[in-house]
């Protein structure tokens, strides 16, 4: 994304969305934030996506996640494709999520966050919105950014995932390794010392022997 790097302050837009005129910095709060964009309103696999980030929206508030989406389309559009989104959920087709959508009619802001995908057109020959996740920590800094396709639909479970992570590893001094889930054990950075792992770690570090006799395996458990 040009010009936004990790660990940047998230810039704070203003926007019309489905719960009104909202400042990005002042609707966070203190929470952490979960922005994600699509291509327009109305279409297949964002009605999937937006269906499955309103069954999944309970997960993330009690993470202290505020979810906002983003699209194209009006508010009115917005509204209205929110009775097909909870339709889709076998749910009462009513105009409100979980989660407000920001309304982006002349995409400003997709072009200021990086969001345009030049390989996908709509019909009057405009690039489309890609599929975005920004994951922005309660200090307004960019976390992760992952930016897909806009043919490609997005797993709301490997977003979690990295929530929490991302929530556990900004309190701790650990990474979490390929697959982790909560619950898994962790790994000891290589910027802790073998001389003070142990005693930062006092329930124990297991490091696994490698060809190389490097000691740089280091795992424990995830602390609490």
């Amino acid at each position: 994304m040009p010009g936004l790097l990790l660990g940047d302050v998230f810039p704070d837009f203003e926007a019309d969305t489905t719960i009104g005129h909202i400042k990005f910095h002042e609707f966070l709060g203190d929470s952490w934030g979960v922005l994600f964009s699509h291509p327009r309103d109305y279409t297949p696999v964002c009605t999937t996506e937006l269906g499955r980030a309103a069954k999944m929206a309970p997960e993330f508030k009690k993470r202290n996640v505020r979810m906002i989406a983003l699209s194209i389309d009006s508010v009115p559009d917005h509204l209205g494709w929110s009775k097909d989104i909870n339709s889709y959920n076998c749910e009462e087709p009513k105009e409100t999520l979980p989660f407000p959508i920001i309304a982006d009619p002349k995409r400003d802001l997709a072009v200021m966050l990086g969001m345009l995908d030049p390989d996908e057109k709509d019909n009057e020959g405009m690039p489309v919105t890609a599929r975005c996740v920004f994951i922005i920590g309660p200090d307004k800094k960019m976390k992760l950014s992952i930016l897909y396709p806009a043919t490609t639909g997005r797993n709301f479970d490997e977003i979690l995932r990295v929530v929490d992570s991302l929530q556990l590893t900004a309190h701790h001094n650990v990474a979490t390794p390929v697959d982790w889930k909560p619950g898994d054990r962790v790994m000891v950075p290589p910027n802790v010392p073998e001389a003070e792992a142990s005693k930062i770690f006092t329930c124990g570090v297991f490091t696994k022997d490698l060809p190389s006799g490097r000691k740089y395996l280091r795992y424990t458990a995830q602390p609490k």
